[in-house]
């Protein structure tokens, strides 16, 4: 990826909104399983604002914050800082006083001391790592942030990097003790070797709610929002209604949106939609688009009725992540289509599961396992392996890097390694412990060893292949590939391919702000050939 140059130009020096006053405990959790707590207090005096944190995250990131304090200026200039911590063994001392573009970092390790300056921006956040709390004054710098602005953040006392603003959302918190109003801001962090995303929510308070690293499974989210009672809305339907679906030991939280008019039926085709695991929630929002709940309404609109939830563990739904696999998704969805079936307004034989991005695979091994299930769609889903197919991504990632070919291809046999290490159970000699951590997991051993071609004969019901061909992760010729296995069963039902060519992954034209029509056409018109 391109460096900091390349960024869109820096967001104009607005008057940061002034935040509330308070404290705040964050859950800490690290691919679904809490690890740790910390505490948070923001206070204003009259030198200007004061944050403090203190907390302790459990193996395997063995993190203790003693004290965290950095004051900054009223209008959020930093000024001083001091941090003491414990990762594992080792006591950690840093204490850091700001100039306007100048920061002073006095540093001390088990009794060694050392000094480091660095050059910073005017106004930079000061986050050093694994200290959430610090992310309170990058919430009030986003509150006011517009899609392609930057704000600078120090990670002391390394060194500061720029964080771009994406995707900007409105958010409903919707919970037991009622409503909050929120945005959702999607952020790249420039970082030397690659791009980090980050997820930060900000309360109506300007205060922060959630920060998360998705691709590391890390998340920080405050406490009182941090019930499954609590679910993001960005949208809702003229027609929806929550339900509560009944699982394996716990219920998924889900919303049905039914046509606006009985049309002189009595039943209609019921549609499941299952999403992928990023994002997990119900309405699939990609690029502040929500996918399933504009899908749900134009199916419902053309005669249909339509379940969609959230993903185990996610949103409003029980259950765990951490240990979870692409076999219990399908279990689960099974539960959400039996669920579908007993409703009294549903054509029981027509049942058709619909899953989007990784949910392909997960519609297509609840298909083979259930005869609830009278037909398949899937929607950007691959034709390849799990293993071909993150290897692929893996190679147009790094293409897009400034790397030397050597580079390159050390990257890739480390990732070839780590796969084989995942399946095998062995063979992590030489592989960094950060990255054993994120990869040794049961989902991502479930997604290496997921193959269609093994699954697809075990799949007797109808199925579209339906694909955006301007996805940026799945390649248009992967529909293709999985159109061929369709074909190939043993007295194969009916199977057809169908190319969006002008379409994104999020279903919707390239910077589009709604869900293309054509795609709840190519469903619809489909489902009436079952």
């Amino acid at each position: 990826m391109a460096g900091a140059s390349a960024f869109a130009q820096a967001a104009p020096d607005r008057q940061p909104a002034q935040p509330a006053s308070g404290s705040s405990v964050f859950a800490i959790y690290l691919r679904g399983t809490q690890i740790g707590r910390e505490q948070t207090t923001l206070t204003r005096n009259e030198s200007g604002w004061i944050i403090t944190s203190s907390g302790r995250l459990e193996a395997p990131l063995d993190f203790t914050i003693n004290r965290f304090d950095i004051r900054y200026s009223p209008d959020w200039q930093p000024l001083e800082m001091t941090f003491e911590a414990r990762v594992r063994n080792s006591n950690v001392i840093v204490k850091t006083s700001f100039a306007m573009t100048t920061a002073i970092n006095e540093v001390m390790q088990n009794n060694t001391t050392g000094s480091k300056e660095d050059q910073i921006s005017a106004r930079t956040v000061v986050m050093p790592n694994q200290v959430f709390g610090a992310a309170e004054a990058l919430a009030v710098r986003l509150w006011n942030a517009a899609p392609g602005d930057e704000i600078p953040v120090y990670v002391a006392p390394a060194a500061e990097v720029k964080a771009k603003v994406g995707a900007v959302t409105a958010q409903i918190l919707e919970g037991p003790n009622g409503s909050v109003s929120a945005r959702r801001f999607d952020l790249t962090l420039q970082v030397p070797d690659r791009p980090v995303k980050v997820v930060v929510v900000v309360d109506e308070r300007r205060r922060l709610v959630r920060y998360e690293l998705p691709d590391a499974g890390l998340l920080a989210v405050r406490e009182d929002v941090s019930s499954v009672a609590v679910r993001a809305q960005v949208v809702r339907n003229p027609t929806d209604a929550d339900v509560s679906i009944g699982a394996n030991g716990f219920n998924l939280a889900g919303t049905l949106t039914t046509p606006p008019t009985l049309a002189g039926r009595l039943r209609y085709p019921g549609v499941l939609l299952v999403g992928g695991t990023s994002p997990a929630d119900r309405d699939q929002t990609i690029d502040r688009v929500a996918v399933f709940a504009e899908l749900a309404r134009m199916l419902a609109d053309s005669g249909h009725v339509v379940l969609r939830y959230d993903r185990r563990g996610t949103g409003q739904s029980g259950g765990r992540t951490d240990s979870a696999t692409l076999a219990d998704y399908a279990a689960d969805a099974a539960s959400a289509m039996k669920w579908l079936k007993q409703r009294d307004d549903v054509d029981k034989r027509h049942l058709v599961i619909v899953g989007h991005m990784d949910g392909g695979p997960v519609a297509l091994l609840a298909a083979s396992a259930g005869n609830d299930i009278d037909g398949v769609v899937t929607i950007d889903a691959a034709g390849s392996s799990g293993a071909d197919l993150i290897l692929l991504q893996q190679q147009k990632l790094l293409g897009e890097l400034k790397l030397s070919d050597t580079d390159r291809q050390a990257r890739i046999e480390l990732q070839k390694k780590i796969q084989a290490a995942v399946v095998s159970g062995t063979g992590w000699d030489g592989v960094p412990a950060p990255m054993r951590r994120q990869a040794d997991t049961p989902w991502f051993k479930s997604v290496l060893t997921y193959d269609p071609a093994k699954v697809m004969p075990k799949v007797k019901q109808p199925i579209l292949v339906l694909h955006g061909d301007l996805d940026p992760t799945v390649p248009a010729s992967e529909a293709d590939r999985l159109g061929e296995l369709a074909k190939s069963r043993k007295k194969a039902p009916p199977s057809e391919v169908v190319h969006l060519p002008d379409v994104t992954h999020a279903l919707t034209a390239p910077g589009g702000a709604a869900v293309s029509p054509k795609a709840a056409e190519s469903i619809a018109s489909w489902i009436k050939k079952l």
